[in-house]
């Protein structure tokens, strides 16, 4: 199979915050050098690209590397192990060969087991801070994983990618306002956050500049995901847009104060002058897309505001609104980490980028790119 080079001098350029000038003058070259080496239309020699890998700290093999070239995607029949859901395009399922048929399972999103634990609490005296933990395994075991706050629902798909690399990670599913306000605390490593400015159209940079001095955190693009209604297969009460949000017969499941979703939920009612409470549902929270959603697909609610992703999954339909950029919020003193650096080469991978997209309602182009 044909072999390709993969060329990440680009993305590696920008993590560290150099501009083209600024790596050419490193390393000896003019900046329509850096320019043709990054577009691929001129190959380093060996002395080049060792001066690239010094000065970016990374080895030639992170800069430029063969993979094969991928086989185009194709289709195999399989058999879908009967469940309660209904089989539509679009529904993520998991593969297992047996006895020569290839049966497709239709994964539960809500776990129906035991969490993992690394402890379990005692002496909490009904207190939030100052409490113990009994561990079940030495600390050192902590200390290399991820912590992450976010509320994207593919976010297991970036921990499986991790996992593979060796990277242990821990999702905490928090809105974007209150993972911003974990990282602020320093509590978190990376937090996720879908912050729209609607006065300039702006995602997150808005927002991270007024939380965080100049300079002491880095913004990375992960996907532009599109956001909408979320109402049940078929649509029966044929909701079209925000206005219909004001009929009678129509319920929402809101989602909790300082979710990207509330904050875009608000702003298209006041754009129309709906006020809340002419909306049916408007006080009921659900804390996530995915819990949102499920509400929907349960009847408890005609419709929420979430991403596509969330109406794949179960099978619903979905009406946009707006397509935005999630962004991963990282303190500058943590790009350094070892799963850090592993995080942000995984973005810029094929077949994490693959997967994501596969899900629905994800663009994952940029995925990678530093945004300050």
């Amino acid at each position: 199979m044909e072999a390709s080079v993969i060329n990440n001098l680009a993305q590696l350029r920008r993590k560290r915050g150099l501009t083209a000038i600024e790596l050419a003058k490193e390393i000896g070259v003019t900046r329509q050098t850096i320019y043709a080496m990054e577009t691929g239309a001129y190959v380093p020699n060996t002395l080049v690209a060792l001066k690239l890998a010094q000065v970016l700290e990374v080895n030639v093999e992170a800069l430029f590397k063969l993979e094969n070239v991928e086989p185009p995607a194709h289709t195999e029949d399989v058999q879908v192990l009967p469940t309660g859901q209904y089989p539509q395009p679009g529904l993520p399922v998991q593969l297992c060969r047996v006895d020569g048929t290839l049966v497709a399972v239709l994964p539960v999103p809500i776990p129906w087991s035991l969490p993992p634990a690394d402890a379990v609490l005692v002496n909490t005296g009904g207190q939030r801070r100052n409490i113990k933990a009994q561990l079940f395994h030495e600390e050192k075991q902590f200390k290399k994983r991820l912590l992450i706050a976010g509320c994207d629902p593919g976010i297991s798909v970036l921990l499986r990618h991790l996992q593979r690399e060796g990277v242990e990670a821990i999702a905490s599913y928090r809105n974007s306002s209150q993972s911003l306000e974990l990282l602020k605390n320093s509590l978190i490593h990376i937090a996720g956050s879908h912050l729209r400015d609607e006065a300039t159209g702006e995602s997150n940079l808005p927002a991270v500049r007024k939380q965080f001095p100049k300079g002491s955190v880095a913004v990375i693009s992960y996907a532009v995901w599109e956001e909408g209604l979320v109402v049940a297969r078929g649509n029966p009460k044929n909701i079209r847009d925000i206005t219909d949000l004001a009929r009678k017969d129509v319920s929402i499941i809101n989602r909790e104060p300082g979710a990207g979703s509330r904050i875009l939920l608000d702003t298209h009612l006041q754009k129309f002058g709906i006020t809340p409470r002419n909306v049916k549902g408007y006080k009921e929270t659900a804390t996530g897309h995915l819990p949102a959603a499920w509400q929907v697909k349960n009847g408890q609610a005609d419709c929420c505001l979430a991403t596509k992703t969330s109406a794949c999954v179960f099978g619903l339909d979905f009406i946009p609104l707006v397509s935005e950029r999630y962004d991963l919020v990282i303190r500058k003193k943590n790009l350094k980490h070892p799963g850090v650096q592993i995080l942000l080469d995984t973005l810029g991978r094929k077949a994490f980028r693959r997967e994501l997209e596969g899900l629905g309602g994800y663009d994952t182009s940029n995925a990678g790119d530093r945004l300050a």
